[in-house]
Formats: C-alpha cells, structure tokens, sequence
C-alpha cells in the first residue's frame, strides 16, 4: 500500500476562543511569533486555526512554485512575491498565510513600515494555495473564495492530489483545469507561465 493510500484528509485544529479570550492583533502576532513551529491564522470570526507544518514533500513542490513566481517577479519588477511563512490581514480581520502570494508595488509601498514587519493589512493581488495529499479540499476552497472576496485579483488552488488547478477571478466562476501542463498568470502577472511539472 502506498503512503499516499494510507493518508487520512486533515482539517486544522480549530481553537474557539471568543468571548472568554480577545487577542489583540499585537498578541496574535506575538503568539504566532513564540508558535513558530506551528502554521496558525484566525478567522474573520476570531476563531484560530492550527496546521502542523507540511511534509517535506510538499514543502519541496511549494518551494519550486515560489522559485519560479520568484524569477518572474524579480524580471517583472511590478510587485514583490511572499512564501508559505507570509501573513496578512485581509480587510474582513482574517489573519491568512497563503502558500504564495504576490502584490503589487504601489500597493505595497503604500503600507507603514511598522504594517509591512507584522500580517501585514492588505489582500494579495495573487494567492496560491497548494494542496498537499492529506488536506482536505473544502476547507480551502472556501479559503480561495474568502481571498477573492477580500480584493484577490487571481487565485489558484492546485490540487496535487488530483492533479488538478482551481482558478479563481473576481466576478466569475471557478475554473477547473484537469491536469494542464502550465498555468498562465494572465494580465494579473503578464508573461508569468508556472510549469506544473515542477509541482505535480
């Protein structure tokens, strides 16, 4: 039997915290910081949600998607990337890590010093979220469509599971690609092309 049928679908722990505790965004970020071990967001309703860190695997395959969104961003020069280790504040409070991310540079600049070293508050113009062979798919699906609604210009979901890619745009329907060999960042990120067999 091979590891990947003896896998269960994993959920992240969902820790309910209000009304007995209300951290502040100052002690999430502190509790984050001395949880380093740990991949921990918090909902728009305040609810925290822990995720053991990926398999090496999986760590691997996101590894290569950041370094080839990193060699087109460093061309492009428009916007800056961010890895898995990235939170940021989406205008609804969710506190969110997506496995990449890109924004724009204007609107990054625009941000305060002191926003840009916490989860910083602003949606990513581009997210990617990677699905390793464990996750469960609903979970971050609804997580896509929560990015999209916040102000994301592009999401994808790439289900390496099924080897297949979500693709998410405001004001449409989610798009499904069985098995592409690339995907293309449209005029979000003209010119980026991500090779999925690097990933799959």
């Amino acid at each position: 039997m091979t590891e990947a049928t003896t896998q269960v679908e994993n959920s992240p722990l969902v820790l309910h915290l209000h009304p007995v505790i209300n951290l502040t965004d100052e002690q999430f970020f502190e509790f984050c910081q001395i949880n380093r071990d740990l991949r921990i967001e918090r909902t728009a309703t305040g609810e925290l949600l822990i995720m053991s860190p990926t398999g090496s695997d999986t760590g691997n395959r996101n590894a290569k998607l950041i370094v080839q969104l990193g060699v087109w961003a460093e061309r492009d020069g428009t916007g800056i990337y961010f890895d898995s280790s990235t939170g940021f504040t989406l205008p609804n409070g969710a506190k969110v890590s997506p496995d990449a991310a890109w924004v724009k540079l204007e609107r990054w600049n625009a941000l305060t010093p002191e926003q840009q070293n916490t989860f910083a508050p602003i949606c990513p113009d581009f997210v990617v979220e990677l699905r390793s062979v464990s996750d469960n798919l609903a979970p971050l699906k609804t997580k896509m469509q929560e990015y999209i609604d916040n102000g994301a210009l592009l999401g994808w979901l790439i289900d390496r599971k099924k080897r297949r890619v979500y693709i998410y745009r405001p004001g449409v329907a989610v798009e499904c690609l069985d098995n592409p060999a690339t995907i293309s960042g449209e005029s979000v990120l003209p010119g980026f092309v991500l090779d999925l067999s690097k990933i799959w």
